[in-house]
């Protein structure tokens, strides 16, 4: 009952609802000829955002790293002001198959191996270029992301130096400021302990912010050898989410436009 009286209200809003929505930046929500417009009209930056499909724990879904950054690429874009996102690369680099190692010692987890995504990466901005775009920035959400955005930078910044695109691996976006992370995480009561490397209150906080959904808090542990958790997530909050998202959307907005800026031509 209540989502129909929402909808209802919705409806009675009508077009004056419909124009408080925030702009659309995703171009896989647009037509081609609506992308084509954008760039005419000086949308040349675009954010090719990559993210990561693996376990994260009993309490949290697999596409955490896919969900948080297709959200903060739209944030960031927004406040770029001339830029369109990307559709999001969710499978990255997760170790070995045989073994397993890593995050494929659990059900869910979905690896390519570094070329693979490094190839990836490539024929995606490959394509970027073709359209218009000047200025395509690379982020990863996760950590196995970076060395091959670095690489895929680095080698088509070179072969297109006489050229005036430039690809921007800005790595910053992935836990740029740890040490101020934590000292915000510290004010609001969190300790050492339960700052972890994966799935733990960090990460846990910015999805209860991002998509509580994507969260089912009653079933949250501590890390332990089995559970694929490191740190303990069970007093993540999205206050805590909301501080550590805002912090990273303005770091990366800040090292996009540094980096931008400080690109000969």
């Amino acid at each position: 009952m209540k989502n129909y009286l929402a909808l209802i209200a919705l409806l009675c809003l009508g077009s004056t609802a419909a124009s408080a929505q925030p702009a659309n930046v995703l171009m896989e929500r647009m037509t081609s000829y609506e992308i084509r417009d954008a760039v005419a009209a000086g949308k040349t930056t675009v954010i090719l955002p990559s993210g990561g499909t693996e376990q994260n724990g009993p309490g949290m879904v697999i596409g955490k790293h896919n969900f948080r950054v297709l959200a903060n690429a739209q944030t960031i874009a927004r406040r770029l002001g001339n830029a369109l996102v990307a559709p999001v690369i969710v499978y990255t680099p997760e170790g070995k198959y045989d073994p397993p190692t890593g995050h494929l010692r659990h059900p869910g987890t979905i690896g390519v191996p570094e070329d693979v995504y490094a190839g990836v990466v490539e024929g995606v901005v490959r394509s970027l270029k073709l359209h218009g775009f000047r200025d395509i920035v690379l982020i990863g959400d996760h950590g196995s992301d970076i060395a091959g955005q670095d690489s895929v930078a680095a080698k088509l910044n070179a072969e297109w130096s006489a050229t005036k695109v430039r690809v921007h691996a800005i790595t910053g976006y992935y836990r740029g400021d740890v040490v101020g992370d934590a000292a915000e995480m510290t004010k609001r009561g969190i300790k050492k302990e339960e700052m972890g490397n994966h799935a733990d209150v960090r990460d846990t906080s910015q999805m209860i912010f991002i998509d509580p959904s994507m969260v089912h808090v009653e079933r949250l542990e501590a890390g332990n050898s089995k559970n694929g958790v490191e740190g303990d997530p069970r007093r993540a909050s999205a206050e805590i989410g909301g501080v550590l998202v805002g912090r990273t959307v303005a770091r990366t907005v800040d090292l996009i436009q540094k980096s931008i800026a400080g690109t000969p031509r």
